[in-house]
């Protein structure tokens, strides 16, 4: 089996989408109403007191019209008090969201809330109250987090706002599995499987084990009976001890390259390994990373911790999983992992780097709750290639792409090949517009220079367009069989106006831009 930086990310992508398009979708017949006499009488007054409702506004990117957001957007989900006024949910809840609020238990006041914390790759996001002098906390206590994972079979509840009422809720159930997943954006850590009911409205609520968090509800898949997920206590600290300082930084991730499995008894053959050597090995490394790694070689260790055939490691009794969950306990202050490789014959090891973030050639924007940027010229509307464009493609297109060697399929999961670089792409169709005649769209069409100059970010293509003295402007593009772009540089830079004004276009270009433009010098 081969695992490639790209299969991987599509992968996680596709995994990801499916859960959260579900958002912890599964049948109810085991929800229990804390109206119910039994389930109220086993729950304590305090658990109930500090769950809460929160209600969002949100205001999705438009990628193909990138000068506007999509339509306000409601929606809601569960959150839990902690120690110090916040409260934990989950960052799927509040994505986007332009307007937050929390609303307490039997209690008809919304109010208002902030995001002080967002981390998408684990789907852990805090919220703290924007009135600093609010009451609100004052019979609504925080809940103890659990500092060690749940056993195996134990019974937990599940409380949250789920659709269908407006009380809350509480759904009994055991826990089934624990494992190492792949959550989003590179994040691998630890993650429960429940059985109790969790459906839309569940997620960012708690589950509890005598009153403690054990876990955080953030999933589950529809076309199962009662299969949810919980982002363990364990990660949970680890998320509010990153973000104490004001700033989630995120989880290291290891510049491994591509690997494959050492399962093959002819593989295991050539590279010369002894029956008992296990590990993973390398296929190849991108060229533009500082990894010291080289095809060929097979990771045996990370850390002291023996990695088997299929790139796993025991973590703790009765559960192992992929390697790479040891990277955030083992990288040093220098950022680098130790791993023990053979190569020709001989163990060694290598300091290996783990960076916080790896630079993305198509960065997502969902990572940072951004905004596609964007620039507008003529009938020409100019942005930069993100995860969501590349993964946004039609199959259609997809086909299309690929012969044309169009880089939104040739270089998916690649690292820039130098510091700034980005690929600008034309985000929608040409604008109506006279001087447009006999031109295709280009649509998704990645620019390739402007005037004979490499345009190798967004920045570049706005000051090479503005520092143009020549009459005509001609735009090039990447991959074979494309057409040229040919316009009258008076002609497109008077036509823009009139663009804008047509279509109710406010700016010409994203915030980051605009000091770039002629008129804001």
């Amino acid at each position: 089996m081969s695992l490639t930086p790209a299969s991987c990310r599509f992968a996680v992508l596709l995994a990801a989408a499916a859960l959260l398009s579900l958002v912890v979708a599964a049948p109810s017949p085991a929800q229990v109403l804390l109206d119910d006499p039994a389930a109220d009488e086993a729950i304590d007054a305090d658990v109930r007191a500090s769950v809460v409702k929160i209600h969002t506004t949100a205001r999705y990117p438009n990628l193909f019209q990138p000068w506007r957001k999509e339509g306000p957007s409601e929606s809601s989900g569960t959150g839990v008090i902690i120690e110090g006024g916040r409260i934990i949910t989950n960052a799927h809840v509040v994505n986007y969201a332009s307007r937050v609020y929390i609303q307490g238990y039997q209690s008809a006041d919304r109010i208002e809330a902030r995001v002080v914390a967002f981390a998408p790759g684990v789907d852990l996001a805090m919220l703290e109250i924007v009135d600093d002098d609010t009451d609100f906390f004052d019979d609504r206590p925080p809940l103890p987090i659990a500092d060690e994972l749940p056993a195996i079979r134990g019974d937990i509840s599940a409380f949250g706002y789920p659709v269908g009422g407006d009380d809350l809720s509480v759904t009994r159930g055991i826990v089934s599995r624990i494992e190492v997943a792949s959550y989003n954006h590179g994040f691998i850590g630890l993650r429960i499987q429940v059985d109790a009911a969790l459906n839309p409205g569940n997620s960012g609520g708690p589950a509890l084990i005598d009153k403690q968090i054990v876990g955080i509800v953030f999933s589950g898949i529809g076309s199962a009976d009662n299969i949810g997920y919980l982002i363990p206590a364990e990660e949970v600290l680890d998320f509010i001890e990153d973000a104490a300082d004001g700033t989630y930084d995120g989880r290291p991730e290891l510049q491994l390259g591509s690997m494959q499995t050492l399962e093959n008894d002819a593989l295991r053959a050539k590279l010369g390994l002894e029956r008992d050597v296990t590990g993973m090995m390398v296929t190849s490394v991108q060229d533009d990373t500082d990894s010291p790694l080289q095809p060929w070689d097979v990771i045996t260790h990370i850390g002291e911790h023996d990695i088997d055939n299929e790139g796993q490691c025991p973590v703790r009794d009765d559960l192992r999983g992929d390697f790479r969950y040891f990277v955030h306990d083992l990288v040093n202050d220098e950022g680098t992992v130790e791993l023990t490789v053979i190569r020709d014959g001989e163990s060694i090891k290598l300091a290996v780097p783990a960076p916080l973030q790896v630079p993305s050639l198509m960065p997502s924007l969902r990572r940072d709750n951004a905004y596609p940027r964007y620039f507008i010229y003529g009938p020409i509307v100019f942005s930069q290639v993100t995860d969501e464009v590349a993964s946004a493609l039609p199959p259609r297109f997809l086909q299309l792409f690929n012969y044309i060697e169009s880089p939104l399929v040739t270089r998916v999961g690649d690292t820039p090949a130098f510091e700034g670089e980005e690929l600008v792409v034309v985000a929608a169709p040409m604008f109506d517009h006279r001087i447009t005649k006999g031109y295709d769209g280009h649509h998704l069409a990645v620019i390739a220079s402007i005037n004979g100059q490499d345009v190798t970010n967004l920045e570049s293509l706005v000051t090479i367009l503005y520092g143009l003295d020549d009459e005509f402007v001609v735009i090039e593009f990447m991959g074979i069989a494309t057409e040229t772009l040919v316009f009258s540089r008076q002609e497109i830079e008077d036509a823009t106006e009139e663009i804008l004004t047509d279509n109710g276009i406010r700016y010409q270009a994203s915030s980051d831009l605009r000091h770039l433009l002629p008129e804001e010098e």
